[in-house]
């Protein structure tokens, strides 16, 4: 019998381990999408007010110019009117009447309901973004991206725990056409992962083929109303204080077929917009209330994201400085801003400046990351994977900024204080009755996985495990993790059938070989 002990006891500990080791619910899980933050504050409540007072004041004294005719039209209908230097200026009343009719607590949907997000309050959530022209291989070499590179990293992203949502991050540059490189963009990121999709479109045309498109994926144009599950990322504005007139029809397009539209202002604050923080993120709030003007005018309560967009230039060259402190503090105050309307806000955050995944990338995604997360913002984009402000995307930097992310939402997520918590008993008894340690207590092994967050990617092993198992550094790890994915998870919700009527009535260029299906 006691031969047995020891063989049992060896069961129930490998049972226990298969407990834990399983996955949690979400409302057990140390961290999941959407948890509240708003924490950190750069801003005070005088300065939120100054920041509005003043971008009210842009609007209506300076107003943008270039607006394409049926922006004209559509903005002065609404109450706009036209100065003498022909620039449309914004009421300071029109401007307040549409924040008060403005969307609020819209869902983005996914494909699956399961990523279905909620960014309002002060819920945050992470995703992809960006234009990158070339993808960093591993050694440094950066060569031009291709829509396949852009597929690969959105089935990355349907496989990563921490990044909910998927917007395109680089620009296929294998497609010169522009039409077919907006359509295959939109194709090849709802084809990659079942989370939402953001995408954007440099001719209406464009976006009308993408639409007839999105209602065969969702089975008719009817659902694809009621689910949208791709939004348009929309530069309607050229700071300083300009609209963008294609990029203005498009948002005409979007808002009329029922897709949720990112409006987003890019001043670069000591080039585009004042080298004062506080000037930028007026020029910018002003661009972006524009732009809810302009879809309000369109459909009123039509979903639209507050997206102020604030970088920043190293004023010694001149180049944008992603990685900086100040973008945090700028991005952190963004966030503010939207939390002040009342709007689902989106910022950038995670553009390090570094050109590979190293110490530099790490630090500065780090503490990027820390600050805008828990100042709350809501949609917080190209937050994994890209490097040399924007030019560079790596896929093996995807997957450790995945684990980045996921100690910034423990952060958000903070300390529970409860009875239970304070531990009191545990105390006691480990004190009183027990070992001296709380290795083997009941309440550690229940808190392990709720409480604790392991990073899939980072080391904790000893010295000597770690060279037992190859002395690999970070990226390797990450690019093995890679090589795995590739190979083996090629999301198949998108019919066949579907697929292949797309294919027959437009140009799609990614190849049926490079998403796992039969050629």
């Amino acid at each position: 019998m006691a031969e047995c002990q020891p063989t049992a006891r060896r069961n129930g500990r490998e049972l226990r381990r298969a407990q834990r080791a399983a996955p949690l619910p979400d409302n057990l899980r140390p961290v999941r999408p959407g948890m509240a933050g708003g924490n950190y504050r750069p801003l005070t409540d005088d300065g939120i007010r100054d920041i509005h007072r003043t971008a009210l004041r842009l609007l209506e004294e300076i107003g943008l110019a270039d607006a394409p005719p049926s922006g004209v039209e559509i903005l002065t209908a609404a109450g706009c009117t036209v100065s003498e230097q022909g620039r449309l200026l914004f009421p300071r009343a029109l401007v307040e009447d549409t924040l008060a009719k403005a969307a609020r607590r819209f869902v983005l949907h996914g494909q699956d309901p399961r990523h279905d997000m909620e960014p309002w309050g002060k819920k945050v959530y992470f995703g992809t973004a960006g234009a990158a022209v070339n993808v960093v291989e591993q050694g440094g070499r950066y060569r031009e991206s291709t829509i396949t590179d852009l597929y690969d990293i959105g089935r990355i992203v349907d496989t990563l725990e921490h990044v909910h949502f998927f917007q395109r991050a680089v620009v296929p540059r294998d497609i010169p056409d522009p039409f077919e490189m907006d359509f295959n963009t939109c194709y090849a990121s709802v084809s990659a992962t079942t989370k939402h999709v953001g995408s954007s479109w440099v001719d209406p045309a464009h976006l009308e083929a993408s639409l007839e498109m999105l209602h065969w994926i969702a089975g008719s144009e009817q659902a694809w109303r009621a689910r949208p599950f791709v939004s348009q990322s929309n530069c309607f504005v050229v700071p300083p204080m300009k609209f963008a007139y294609d990029a203005c029809r498009c948002l005409e397009v979007a808002v009329r077929g029922g897709m949720p539209v990112l409006l987003l202002s890019a001043g670069q604050a000591g080039a585009t917009a004042p080298a004062a923080l506080a000037g930028a993120l007026a020029q910018e709030v002003a661009e972006v209330l524009a732009g809810l003007v302009y879809v309000n005018a369109i459909s009123p309560g039509h979903p639209a994201i507050f997206g102020t967009w604030c970088f920043v230039s190293d004023l010694r060259t001149g180049a944008m400085s992603g990685g900086s402190p100040e973008q945090a503090l700028l991005s952190a105050a963004a966030g503010q801003m939207a939390h002040f309307y009342d709007l689902t806000g989106g910022t950038a955050s995670g553009m390090t400046d570094a050109k590979l995944p190293d110490a530099q990338s790490g630090a500065e995604k780090a503490l990027n990351h820390a600050l805008v997360g828990n100042a709350g913002a809501n949609l917080i984009y190209e937050s994994a994977g890209m490097h040399a402000s924007l030019l560079g995307f790596s896929l093996e930097a995807l997957l450790i900024d995945n684990d980045i992310i996921g100690s910034v939402q423990r952060t958000i997520k903070g300390i529970d204080v409860t009875e239970e918590k304070l531990s009191f008993d545990t105390i006691k008894d480990v004190c009183l009755h027990g070992p001296g340690h709380f290795l083997g207590a009941a309440q550690t092994l229940n808190l392990m996985q709720t409480d604790y967050l392991y990073p899939a990617i980072g080391d904790r092993r000893s010295p000597n495990e770690w060279v037992e198992r190859g002395s690999l550094d970070t990226t390797a790890r990450a690019a093995a993790r890679v090589r795995d994915i590739l190979a083996g998870h090629h999301p198949r919700h998108i019919a066949d059938a579907v697929d292949a009527a797309i294919r027959v009535k437009f140009p799609v260029r990614l190849p049926r070989t490079a998403m796992g299906r039969p050629d």
